[in-house]
Order: C-alpha cells, then sequence, then structure tokens
C-alpha cells in the first residue's frame, strides 16, 4: 500500500526508454530518481537555502561560476549535508526500489549525486531572489 501511494505521488517524466539499449542502473535512474528529484525539488531547493544561510550567506557574494562551484563541493564534499539530501530522496523509495538501489549502491549513489548537483546547479534564481528581499 504504501509503494503504490509513493508512486502515485511521483510526477510522470515523459523519456524514452529503450529497456534492451540501456544498463540497469540508467534504467533506475529514469524510472525512480528522476521522477523522485522532481517531486522533491521544492523541498530540496528550502534543504540547500537553509544550508546557505546557516553559512552566513557567502554563497550570495562569490559570482555565478563560484556559485555553481559551491554547490558541486557542497553536495560532493560535505558528507553530513550529501547525506541528508541523499536520505529526502531514498525515503521516497519503495521497498523494491531500496533494494535496487543496495544492490548497486555504488552506481547509483553516484548518479543520484550527479543529478542533485545538476539539479540545485538549475535552481540558481531560486537562491539568488533571497537578494532580492
Amino acid at each position: 500500500m504504501r509503494d503504490d501511494k509513493l508512486k502515485e505521488l511521483r510526477p510522470p517524466i515523459p523519456t524514452i526508454i529503450d529497456q534492451n539499449a540501456v544498463s540497469a542502473a540508467e534504467l533506475f535512474q529514469n524510472r525512480t530518481l528522476r521522477p523522485i528529484l522532481k517531486l522533491q525539488n521544492d523541498l530540496l531547493v528550502a534543504i540547500f537555502q537553509q544550508y546557505i544561510d546557516k553559512r552566513k550567506g557567502t554563497f550570495y557574494k562569490l559570482p555565478f561560476p563560484k556559485q555553481l562551484q559551491y554547490i558541486e563541493h557542497s553536495v560532493r564534499r560535505d558528507l553530513r549535508f550529501k547525506n541528508y539530501l541523499v536520505g529526502t530522496i531514498i525515503g521516497q523509495f519503495t521497498s523494491e526500489e531500496y533494494g535496487q538501489y543496495i544492490a548497486n549502491e555504488k552506481e547509483l549513489s553516484r548518479r543520484m549525486t550527479d543529478m542533485l548537483v545538476a539539479r540545485l546547479q538549475s535552481q540558481m534564481d531560486e537562491f539568488n531572489q533571497t537578494l532580492n528581499y
């Protein structure tokens, strides 16, 4: 029942998937990670917003390219923060998806981290709006 409800919440993401042409990790990425990241987008933005505010807003003083680097560095190098974000995603897995994740954890964690970095970097307008208040 929980698994069905979780899947119902996820927004559909139109992707062309040739199941014979992609790896299991790519299928998991497209069927599970992408919809969950889209569903959790507002929460992920709020979490990162709180993260940069907690660090006295130095993010806002950086030029745009350095802001992108700041995001990447924060997600990849701050293990506590990274694990917080990953937990936000894993918490939306079904039991079956969690089993698939554990079976290929290294590859899927790498993909999830890459996707988190890209998603947060694509939300720069959200973070910089704080300057306009």
